[in-house]
């Protein structure tokens, strides 16, 4: 069997395809990416990072997989964006995982796709998901994690002041509190300028999210407070000994939202791990010169590995 075709670059015309599938009974919003009808049968299951949309950014990526011959399979979490679930806005761990390997199951069986050439893609907190959903599921073929969130970094400083992360705490409190109670969220900004109560607050980051909220229709710069403990108690990075397959970890040298030692850590501890480092910030990886970058490197490695028998690509 072909896995891909050549990759010349030269491939423009992409069909996109509007899907969804279930996860727990509750339907995930999904976008298919289809090269020409020659190339099926290598595919890249991908989703965003907290409170991310698959139209905030993805299609970047996705545009470039797809005209390298690759199926692309992108999704919206349940509670964001154009998938189901309430309360809105509120981050699980538990529930996003599960929509992952929801995702997979559906990609795995289109028409379109090779269940045994499937490979993940994740950024910032998804980034995270994919190291977790792949250690448990070692038919993945490779796995992508851009500026990954690996935990929280012990003795590491925030770029944020006291005041700013005293004000994100005590939201925090009272939505979990409100929770109990089942009231709606409490919400607290995903970006906002420097200084302000925001959870990412970088001039760039501020810029980046502006740019990309234009063209993204269904993303909200909100999250409920209770979702900082979830994140908090994550720790996927401890998983990265335990991934079978390959890992490219794609981190960014001035990134204050995710560690980079941890993806440092996370890369060298898997068994076929690498490493690639780039200029900028956490935001740096969705627009300009060094996103074209990530997304090359990323390509060939997807390529690599998912058009390829087993053999090869472990020779490669």
């Amino acid at each position: 069997m072909v896995a891909c075709p050549a990759g010349s670059g030269r491939v423009t015309v992409i069909t996109l395809r509007e899907v969804s599938f279930f996860s727990d009974g509750q339907r995930c919003a999904g976008r298919l990416f289809l090269p020409p009808e020659a190339a099926w049968t290598a595919c890249v299951v991908s989703a965003h990072g907290t409170t991310g949309t698959m139209d905030f950014g993805l299609a970047r990526y996705a545009q470039r997989f797809a005209e390298a011959g690759l199926v692309v399979l992108t999704f919206d979490y349940r509670q964001f964006g154009a998938s189901e679930g309430r309360p809105r806005q509120v981050i699980s761990v538990r529930r996003q995982v599960a929509d992952w390997q929801a995702a997979i199951r559906f990609a795995r069986a289109l028409p379109e796709v090779d269940p045994d050439r499937v490979a993940l893609w994740g950024t910032s907190l998804s980034g995270g998901h994919v190291m977790t959903v792949a250690a448990a599921d070692p038919a993945i073929r490779a796995v992508v994690a851009q500026l990954p969130f690996m935990g929280i970094e012990a003795g590491r400083s925030s770029p944020r002041s006291g005041k700013v992360t005293a004000a994100l705490f005590a939201a925090a409190l009272r939505d979990a509190a409100g929770a109990l109670f089942a009231r709606a969220p409490v919400t607290v900004p995903i970006v906002g300028p420097p200084g302000a109560v925001a959870v990412f607050t970088g001039a760039e980051d501020d810029a980046v999210a502006r740019h990309l909220a234009a063209e993204a229709p269904t993303w909200r710069n909100e999250m409920a407070a209770r979702s900082l403990f979830a994140l908090m108690r994550y720790r996927p990075g401890r998983l990265a000994r335990r991934l079978e397959m390959p890992l490219l970890v794609c981190v960014a040298e001035a990134d204050t939202a995710a560690s980079l030692p941890l993806a440092t850590r996370a890369a060298r501890e898997a068994p076929h791990g690498e490493l690639r480092r780039y200029p900028g910030g956490h935001f740096s990886a969705y627009l300009g010169e060094v996103q074209q970058r990530m997304v090359t490197d990323q390509t060939a490695f997807l390529r690599r590995h998912l058009c390829a028998t087993p053999a090869d690509a472990t020779s490669g």
